[in-house]
């Protein structure tokens, strides 16, 4: 139902957005509710997710419009007023206010962000935070906190950083629960004895420091999304201890305080609550009393099976292959009371739109990365280097949230960052954000394009050619038959399992060696075609480990570049998404890639004759590449040799 169906008098915000003006409905989704509850704290940002100039009065046409941060950009997401309800009550987010609505309509633009109102449930409240800011989060383990913590949230609250806690549950108490066939969402919201719930997500709000028998206790303000259940031990609404400080100070705390808020002591916050995430908005580095803006570098990759997915490193046949990134650390951080000559930087790796595939019955992925120390090579580093050396640094854990970031200090140099999932196989989209205090350098490192030999036909057309009359007897036979090639490896290499070419691959390997347009292959032609077929069986054989008669996909990417084509990621991917079946690629299409692969090094290099690496062609000439009659491209295109195999790919 439409707001204006539900109350007489709808209003989009009723005197300003507060916390509120958010009580968590039936869905799970406390996460993003403690964010939007932090939101609030800061009017900035807040109008940023939240446009001006909204309401049921003015211009009223049933729509509204929100702005998230997704990825790297800014998206804006309009929707139509129509809200769940169920007996006349709005089902999810809801205002105390009975006439506001502003809350339940951001609710429902960040679901169809997601796909879904059921993709929201359960998360992590670092999620809602960088999608209102463009943060970046860091975590807290509260077991392990760091001795300045308190100075640490101080700084980030200052700053406008949005923050929010949340207490573990036992693995023991799910299980029990699970027993007693109770439901899920009941096993992780948990109440303690003390009203705190367990797999739930807070908001800090504030911190506060107040002498209490004559020493300074330091104090922190936690709210609950659901606007009620609080904290019943010291320092909460009714405890005596606000009886022993000084009335007009306890009461402007008091004022201060909202429905679901409570104070708490620190200590008991440390001890009661187990994780903290803070977004630092900038970033700045809040262990640092300077307020120093950060660099940042963003760079999108991809995992996919076969190419790009290796794995972690506990899977060393399969690692190599995933995306590698290099950063050059060159300036050593000014700390005059630190001896130690290092870097401070921050690496945040987020995997895309995992949400969106939870209908499909997927979710977010475990991921992490590692980082290597390396020297001035640029090249992508393949299964030995790291068999023989250790990584310098990683990310604290592999875990299956959206985003996982780690802030490191690493002597000055040059260093590689490989993401990866903590299965191989595993496909997403991420984005890889580092941030540096000092200056840096980022690239992406992938292998270049080059043809390590290249047999050039006309050399062999030209010159006298030796061929003996076994050969010629082999010709003759096959000569003339429309499977001709077909029939080839079944001649003259019973061993292989194979029922001969494909007629796609006999016709791909007549227009790499038919010269003359004839569509037919002459006897010295076969001879060359032969000698590479024999060429490539041997490399096929090399890394055909099982004599299974396939090869697995990552050591299809080590043959091809054993058979003389270097190739990056990308065109690698396209490779094994094109020949590859369940991740394995058989004699027929290996032979078929290779050919296609020369084929297409030579047309290019026909365009290139400066040797530039870059071709340009009319419209003309690229019809004739691709042998197509309507093409829709424009006149002149300036093609790279990457995007030119990829395309003819």
């Amino acid at each position: 139902m439409r707001p204006t169906e539900l109350t007489q008098d709808p209003q989009f915000i009723v005197g300003g957005a507060t916390r509120t003006d958010i009580c968590q409905g039936a869905l799970g989704d406390c996460w993003l509710l403690a964010a939007i509850a932090s939101l609030t704290l800061n009017e900035k940002l807040l109008h940023r997710v939240v446009p001006h100039g909204q309401s049921f009065q003015d211009d009223y046409a049933g729509i509204f419009h929100f702005q998230f941060w997704q990825f790297g950009e800014w998206v804006d997401v309009v929707i139509d007023d129509r809200l769940p309800v169920k007996d006349g009550e709005l089902m999810f987010v809801h205002s105390a206010e009975g006439n506001e609505f502003w809350s339940a309509l951001l609710e429902k633009a960040y679901a169809k962000l997601n796909g879904s109102y059921e993709a929201l449930s359960g998360g992590s409240t670092t999620e809602g935070f960088e999608d209102f800011t463009g943060g970046v989060s860091e975590m807290y383990e509260l077991r392990r906190a760091p001795r300045d913590l308190y100075r640490i949230i101080g700084k980030a609250l200052e700053r406008g950083s949005l923050l929010g806690c949340s207490i573990d549950v036992s693995a023991e108490y799910i299980l029990l629960k699970a027993l007693l066939f109770l439901s899920i969402a009941f096993d992780m919201e948990a109440v303690t004895f003390k009203k705190l719930v367990k797999g739930h997500a807070y908001s800090v709000t504030g911190l506060k420091e107040v002498n209490f028998h004559g020493n300074n206790e330091r104090l922190i303000r936690i709210r609950n999304p659901w606007g009620q259940v609080e904290w019943t031990g010291a320092w909460s609404d009714n405890s005596p201890e606000w009886d022993q400080i000084d009335p007009s100070e306890r009461e402007d705390l008091h004022l201060q305080m909202e429905d679901g808020e409570f104070w708490m002591s620190f200590s008991d916050f440390i001890r009661q609550f187990s994780r903290l995430e803070i977004c630092n908005l900038t970033p700045d580095a809040l262990s640092d009393d300077s307020l120093s803006h950060w660099n940042t570098i963003k760079f999108y990759g991809t995992w996919r099976r076969g190419s790009t997915a290796g794995g972690c490193r506990n899977h060393p046949n399969t690692f190599w292959i995933n995306p590698q990134y290099k950063i050059t650390l060159l300036e050593e951080d000014d700390d005059p009371e630190d001896d130690e000559v290092a870097c401070s930087f921050l690496v945040a790796l987020m995997q895309k739109d995992r949400r969106r595939y939870r209908r499909q019955g997927q979710d977010m992925h475990t991921i992490g990365f590692a980082l290597y120390e390396v020297g001035c090579q640029n090249v992508h580093l393949k299964k030995n280097f790291f068999l023989s050396h250790s990584s310098c640094a990683r990310s604290e854990t592999f875990i299956n949230l959206r985003e996982v970031s780690t802030r490191l200090r690493l002597p000055p140099g040059e260093y590689l960052i490989v993401p990866s999932t903590f299965e191989p196989s595993k496909e997403a989209d991420f984005v890889l954000r580092v941030f540096t205090e000092k200056q840096s350098e980022t690239e992406y490192v992938s292998s270049c394009i080059l043809l390590f030999f290249f047999t050039d036909y006309n050399v062999w057309k030209r010159r006298p050619y030796d061929i003996d009359d076994s050969f010629k007897a082999m010709f003759a036979q096959l000569a003339g038959e429309v499977d001709g090639l077909k029939k080839v490896f079944i001649i003259s290499d019973k061993d292989l399992k194979t029922d001969g070419f494909s007629m796609e691959s006999c016709r791909t390997m007549v227009n790499l060696m038919d010269k003359d347009g004839s569509a037919r292959l002459g006897l010295v032609e076969f001879q060359i075609l032969w000698n590479k077929i024999r060429k490539w069986l041997v490399i096929f054989r090399q890394f055909d480990l099982d004599k299974s008669g396939a090869m697995s996909s990552y050591e299809m990417r080590l043959a091809v570049e054993a058979a003389g084509f270097k190739l990056n990621n990308r065109l690698n991917q396209i490779l094994v998404a094109r020949y590859a079946e369940n991740e394995m690629i058989d004699f027929d299409n290996f032979i078929c890639c290779l050919v296609k692969l020369e084929a297409m090094f030579r047309s290019f290099r026909d365009f290139d004759k400066a040797g530039s690496g870059e071709a340009e062609m009319n419209l003309t000439e690229v019809s004739s590449v691709l042998k197509r009659k309507s093409i829709q491209y424009p006149f002149v295109k300036l093609f790279c040799l990457s995007n030119f195999i990829c395309y003819l790919a």
